[in-house]
């Protein structure tokens, strides 16, 4: 199941200006730069999305390479706005950069969309695309893709997902689970959900237990009886030990249990929902796929009009222990790029991928590792001092970022 939050000559013009707060306009930072001449010229830039794209729409026209569709009719977009809207925020940031879109639809389909955007030479992948039921490790199918894109020489692009609100983990052992339901807290084996009627849950556990049968359940309560409404499925889809509930119901008070079995054995569990926020939430470690994966760039949702990180955004660390939130960016600055808003950490990743694109043509022998150390060393601290699990490295700055890949030499 694939769910929405939601590409080299290199050129010495030199923006030599001084580092710009996080608060200051976006739409500023990156005409300064585009001034300078630095535009993101010779430089290609994929972007993978289930909705498609209006390759006529005037924000993004003259830039369009080649569209691909992988797995779904047509690459052109039909309803939703989302696709469209990250190329739009591509096309702001580095307007003269070549533009390949691909459409997808499924896990299968997204693979062989970053094959397509690898075989192609693009240089930059943005995914504005969160995939649930995913291992947090960095191993799944998903997060596998990314890895390799980024060895074969692409920068690669994810969001961290807007799950930090939505999102509860934890071991089903014999202190947590309680006649073979777990307990979300000391006192209750009942998460309730907020939301509206359309509920899509995901429970997921780890491969090392992929023998073993978990469920959750979803219940309408009115807080003295409960009726159970929905019971989980295997999802067989992308060869990962998940179930998943997608389910249309009457406005009313619901809530999940897990149940597992009898003899309890440590695994780890992790509950998401896309669609609804949970009374019980676990912000740390809510990075979703492609995010999770290695060497990619996962970006955050940072709120520059108030200077702090959004509240649903995504936290590390990763399941494997790495921070897993590499940099923010804003995510509300180019929200009219979409009829209803574009806000979130799939918001973020074009401004980032056309940050990525602005630097590869101020300095083209940069790596897909150059470039995220550059991003990440040039970022202004945001959150917490220093490193951290929700902001990473701190809001991307274009501006010290290109400086510094002008600046770069290889030694």
């Amino acid at each position: 199941m694939l769910a929405v939050m939601t590409p080299a000559d290199s050129r010495q013009n030199r923006a030599d200006s001084e580092p710009m707060s996080v608060s200051e306009g976006t739409a500023g930072k990156f005409d300064r730069l585009h001034a300078a001449g630095i535009t993101g010229s010779d430089v290609s830039v994929g972007i993978v999305d289930p909705t498609g794209f209006d390759t006529e729409s005037k924000a993004i026209a003259g830039q369009v390479v080649e569209t691909r569709s992988f797995g779904v009719g047509s690459a052109h977009e039909t309803r939703e706005a989302h696709g469209t809207a990250t190329a739009a925020v591509v096309s702001r940031t580095a307007p003269d950069a070549d533009l390949y879109l691909a459409r997808i639809d499924s896990v299968d389909s997204y693979q062989q969309a970053v094959d397509w955007l690898v075989g192609a030479n693009v240089d930059v992948i943005v995914a504005p695309v969160s995939f649930y039921g995913q291992p947090g490790d960095g191993t799944g199918p998903v997060a596998r893709s990314a890895t390799q894109a980024t060895w074969s020489g692409s920068v690669f692009i994810a969001p961290s997902g807007n799950l930090a609100q939505s999102h509860w983990s934890g071991r089903y052992t014999a202190e947590t689970a309680d006649n073979r339901t777990i307990s979300f807290t000391n006192e209750s084996r009942r998460n309730y959900v907020r939301g509206g009627t359309d509920i899509t849950v995901w429970l997921s556990w780890e491969r090392g237990h992929a023998d073993e049968e978990y469920t959750v359940e979803l219940y309408r309560t009115n807080g003295t009886d409960s009726r159970l409404v929905a019971r989980s499925q295997p999802y067989r889809g992308d060869a990962v030990p998940n179930e998943r509930i997608v389910a249309d119901v009457r406005p009313g008070d619901y809530c999940l249990v897990v149940r597992g079995p009898a003899s309890p054995t440590g695994t780890r569990l992790r509950l998401v929902s896309p669609t609804h926020d949970l009374q019980h939430a676990t912000a740390r470690s809510s990075i979703v796929a492609p995010g999770t994966a290695r060497r990619t760039i996962t970006v955050g949702a940072y709120n520059s009009r108030v200077d702090q990180l959004e509240p649903f955004s995504s936290r590390g660390p990763t399941v494997d222990s790495r921070t897993g939130v590499d940099v923010v960016a804003p995510d509300r600055q180019f929200a009219a790029a979409a009829p209803d808003g574009f806000v979130g950490s799939s918001a973020a990743v074009p401004y980032v991928g056309g940050t990525a694109a602005l630097l590869l043509e101020a300095n083209e022998s940069l790596s897909p590792r150059d470039t995220e150390r550059l991003l990440e060393q040039t970022a202004s601290d945001v959150g917490r001092p220093g490193l951290d699990n929700g902001t990473g490295h701190g809001a991307v700055d274009p501006v010290r970022a290109v400086r510094a890949a002008q600046n770069r030499t290889d030694g």
